[in-house]
């Protein structure tokens, strides 16, 4: 293997996901034997159960440019790739400043965070993939 950018930057749960694909990552730990480490088997096997078995190098790419308008970090970007949040709350908690950052829209003009918040919770809605639901077994498990 040849290394052509030492750290290029932080990798999605997709692009990770993605990669243990090529390599032959399965959920079952006999189809992982020789193909892959045993941990990364487990890492497959976590990242199936989060929003970016349902992503594709497309959605990720174009949330990322449409996202643009609202200038967030990388970090945030990444975050919300990864976890794919589903209310207001769960944005105010990835986007540092949420609340001052996004007072205004990105003509300037003033506005309510939460009217910018949920412009991208819509754009969330409409470029990336739902996330898994967990199966019923599982969250009788749980209780």
């Amino acid at each position: 293997m040849k290394i052509e950018k030492a750290n290029a930057g932080h990798l999605t749960n997709f692009e990770v996901l993605d990669f243990l694909r090529t390599r032959g990552a399965k959920t079952d730990p006999m189809g992982c034997l020789g193909a892959v480490a045993a941990s990364e088997c487990k890492v497959y096997e976590f990242l199936l159960k989060t929003p970016a078995c349902n992503q594709t190098k497309e959605s990720v790419s174009e949330f990322a440019k449409r996202c643009e308008g609202f200038k967030l970090t990388h970090a945030e970007k990444q975050n919300i790739i990864n976890w794919r949040p589903s209310s207001v709350p769960d944005v105010f908690s990835m986007v540092e400043e949420c609340e001052k950052r996004f007072s205004r829209d990105e003509h300037g003009v003033i506005c309510k965070p939460d009217e910018r918040v949920k412009e991208i919770l819509n754009l969330i809605d409409e470029v990336l993939p739902p996330a898994p639901t967990e199966p019923e077994d599982e969250v009788m498990e749980d209780a």
